[in-house]
């Protein structure tokens, strides 16, 4: 793996995008997804500039966490399924949830969160049974009830289309969560990952999450648990 390489392209790649959008590059985060990586792959990133990383699982990345003193602009994001049993200890981990999707995680995360809390809204828009995330029709609910919490900070949305390797299909799904962020008036939009960054960034991403076009393929997580 030659991470300053793979890093370089990304960021052309999101360059790209954005200036085709007539955005500014500096508006759009790239999130490294180390989720299954060692501790030493995001400190090698770090080293590199990166700042963001996204982890899908509480306890690896409680035992992780343990390696990566020393990093102190470091901001861990936890883009996994979020159970509400796990709340605690990911309010204690994470400085950004992404996948809040009922009040019932919203309001546990707060009353765990012992510092302000960015959070999240996962949003349901495909049929298929394996997406977790809220439907468009709560979210109104789930933003107020949110606001409501005193130590969570409503950052956005965030979506996962459905898989395909024709980025051009999951624009639908980024133009609807655009629609929807502007209409609640949550203007964070997480989305877009290593296969469909650039249409993610044309219809407004605000945070793409890159995991396999920076770290390569990684190794089955089947035993990792939420």
């Amino acid at each position: 793996m030659d991470l300053r390489r793979n890093l370089e392209a990304v960021n052309e790649r999101i360059a790209r995008a954005a200036a085709r959008a007539g955005r500014n590059r500096e508006g759009i985060v790239l999130l490294a997804v180390s989720k299954v990586f060692p501790a030493s792959a995001i400190r090698e990133a770090y080293a590199l500039g990166l700042r963001e990383f996204g982890e899908n699982y509480v306890q690896e990345f409680e035992a992780k966490n343990l390696e990566l003193s020393g990093l102190p602009e470091a901001r861990y994001h936890y883009i996994g399924h979020l159970q509400s049993n796990k709340a605690k200890l990911a309010a204690e981990l994470f400085h950004v949830i992404q996948t809040v999707d009922s009040e019932k995680v919203a309001r546990r995360l707060d009353s765990f969160a012992a510092r302000p809390l960015d959070v999240m809204l996962e949003v349901k828009l495909s049929a298929e049974s394996s997406k977790s995330g809220a439907v468009p029709e709560d979210l109104p609910k789930l933003v107020e009830a949110v606001r409501q919490c005193p130590r969570l900070r409503l950052a956005g949305l965030m979506t996962i289309p459905p898989w395909s390797e024709d980025a051009e299909l999951s624009r639908p799904y980024f133009r609807r969560l655009h629609g929807l962020s502007e209409a609640l008036g949550v203007p964070g939009l997480s989305m877009g990952m290593s296969h469909d960054l650039e249409v993610a960034v044309e219809e407004g991403a605000t945070c793409v999450r890159v995991g396999t076009a920076l770290f390569g393929r990684r190794k089955p997580a089947a035993a990792a648990t939420p």
